[in-house]
């Protein structure tokens, strides 16, 4: 898996100063999708030393891991999910899925973003949108996605 880009992001993850983490070789090419550039599979591999050197920077800064992508590859996702636990951070899915696939379990994730981008339903922002932004708890998926709403 590799990725092309983080960046140290407030808004993703509400309530959490999180290092988003630009995941290339997305399999979904959603129509208007403001990030083609990360249909390609390029950029530096991200493993479990990668993941640690980057924590590592803004150790005790950030709170929150955000994998923005990955699905070409969810088991790697987990497996990342769980050294980014290990490290003492959060973490975050944000997922063209529409729901999380057999390699995972909920328990990893303190949030999840799911659903493929639909231009004419809009993001996040959008009261029409069909993606869901959830807050793990117990187990449990609950709904925070109105928090994006403008």
């Amino acid at each position: 898996m590799r990725y092309c880009s983080f960046d140290i992001v407030f808004q993703e993850v509400p309530g959490e100063v999180t290092l988003a983490l630009n995941i290339t070789n997305c399999p979904f090419h959603c129509h208007g999708c403001h990030s083609p550039h990360l249909w390609e599979d390029t950029g530096e591999i991200l493993d479990e030393t990668e993941l640690i050197r980057l924590i590592d920077l803004y150790r005790g800064e950030v709170t929150c891991v955000c994998f923005m992508g990955g699905d070409a590859d969810p088991e790697t996702v987990a497996a990342l999910a769980r050294v980014a636990r290990a490290e003492g951070v959060k973490t975050a899915w944000y997922s063209g899925r529409t729901e999380l696939p057999s390699c995972m379990t909920v328990e990893l994730w303190d949030y999840l973003k799911l659903g493929p981008y639909r231009e004419e339903l809009g993001g996040l922002r959008s009261r029409t949108t069909n993606q869901r932004f959830y807050c793990i708890r117990d187990g449990q998926l609950l709904d925070e996605t109105a928090r994006f709403y403008r």
